[in-house]
């Protein structure tokens, strides 16, 4: 009678820690398609959601961002052309699977930001350094539509390896899968795997997620953004 009441509680514990591990491994949806719950902005950009649930990120630079200063050297004007925005999760995450879809214009310039500890405040502003954006302190994903010769095409891990070319569809949308371990990042375009790495052993293990817009030109659209914790 012992044996059976131990057996019959085993089988019980089991059960219930294969729910659990079964809920742990769901995906679980980073945006509600209705508002930015959840999110935070960093830098000028301006989010919106569409009808259908659409995540639009675009920017709105002035007519004339020099006045009174024309003819402007190219340093100043570079810096303020490539001046990034970026939105963020307010949570962090360690070891998951992301995926979501995203459509970029022709020419447009994106990417997809994890484990990045400083949420990209050197990226733009008065404390603006090139060496200490997202790339450079975490890790990211580029999403890029600006032709053939980009070194780092959609899906590179930005850095550290190009992305195999071929899987994205330009001006169209494209479905991105981001496998972040603490040993390895693994990227697949549309069901292939195009890049992977490593990465680099000092850098963080664990930070938000962000979404990009590069430049003052870029616009871009995400949706069904999933994680599924590991």
């Amino acid at each position: 009678m012992v044996q059976g009441i131990a057996a019959a509680r085993l089988t019980i514990l089991l059960f219930l820690l294969a729910i659990a591990s079964s809920l742990a491994a769901e995906r679980k949806s980073l945006f509600n398609g209705k508002d930015l719950s959840g999110w935070q902005i960093v830098g000028d950009g301006i989010w919106t959601v569409k009808k259908d649930g659409t995540l639009v990120g675009q920017r709105n630079p002035p007519p004339d961002p020099f006045p009174h200063r024309w003819p402007i050297d190219q340093k100043p004007y570079q810096r303020w052309w490539n001046s990034q925005s970026w939105l963020y999760t307010k949570e962090e995450f360690q070891e998951y699977d992301l995926e979501l879809d995203y459509w970029l214009p022709i020419g447009s310039n994106s990417g997809i930001s994890i484990r990045d500890t400083s949420r990209a405040r050197y990226s733009y502003g008065a404390e603006d350094d090139p060496n200490r954006t997202p790339s450079h302190i975490g890790y990211e994903i580029q999403l890029i539509d600006t032709g053939q010769e980009e070194k780092y095409p959609s899906g590179s891990i930005y850095n550290f390896v190009p992305a195999k070319r071929g899987y994205e569809r330009s001006n169209d949308w494209n479905h991105i899968e981001i496998e972040s371990r603490d040993s390895v990042i693994r990227v697949r375009l549309n069901g292939t795997i195009v890049a992977e790495s490593p990465g680099d052993p000092a850098r963080p293990k664990r930070g938000p997620i962000g979404l990009q817009l590069h430049d003052q030109h870029t616009l871009a659209m995400f949706r069904n953004i999933r994680i599924r914790l590991r």
